[in-house]
């Protein structure tokens, strides 16, 4: 099946500068389909509260109503929903620049990358918990390369074929969801041009 990607336009920054819906993507994109009231329950809202949010999520092609289930009573069916697309891109430098979008953008980028981080603690926290055989498994690395900007895009361009190709395979025996994170930028740190 092929990638579903969506890059964000402005309407649709600035619906997802949120942290209710920056939460709601996280637990869909973990957890697959998921009903309002379970979506509630785990985040701490009430069902309305999420299903506005669902619904605005949804008018901006990033959520969609999954697959029903078979809820309790005679004829009634659970309203799951899931994400629409498989990866979401935003093209942070562009909204930082534009005045109508500065704010929205900057949310963003600051809650996902501080999303990444909570995710990461968690696991260091926890990774003794783990299966030996998951320990072995993880990795934690990081570098300093020195790239110009067309060899700093090749790299980029070569992580994310690398974690697609990866998205495709089969899961094997015992799989989890795997996070898998990193960022390429220049640094402040040294000489600069």
């Amino acid at each position: 099946m092929p990638l579903r990607r969506k890059e964000l336009d402005a309407p649709a920054l600035k619906a997802l500068a949120h942290p209710l819906r920056v939460q709601i993507l996280r637990t869909l994109e973990v957890r697959g389909q998921v009903s309002v009231t379970g979506l509630a329950g785990e985040l701490g809202e009430t069902t309305g509260a999420v299903s506005y949010h669902l619904r605005q999520l949804a008018r901006h092609g990033l959520v969609e109503e999954g697959d029903p289930e078979q809820g309790t009573g005679v004829g009634r069916r659970r309203r799951l929903w899931r994400m629409a697309v498989d990866e979401i891109h935003i093209s942070g430098h562009a909204f930082l620049a534009d005045e109508d979008t500065r704010e929205a953008a900057g949310f963003l980028l600051r809650e996902f990358e501080s999303s990444r981080s909570r995710r990461l603690a968690h696991w260091f926290a926890t990774a003794t918990t783990w299966p030996e055989e998951w320990q072995q498994a993880s990795s934690d690395m990081d570098g300093t390369l020195t790239l110009d900007p067309a060899q700093t895009r090749a790299l980029a361009d070569e992580l994310k074929a690398v974690l697609d190709r990866y998205r495709q395979l089969p899961p094997g025996e015992g799989a989890r969801h795997v996070d898998v994170q990193y960022a390429v930028y220049p640094t402040a740190e040294g000489a600069q041009p």
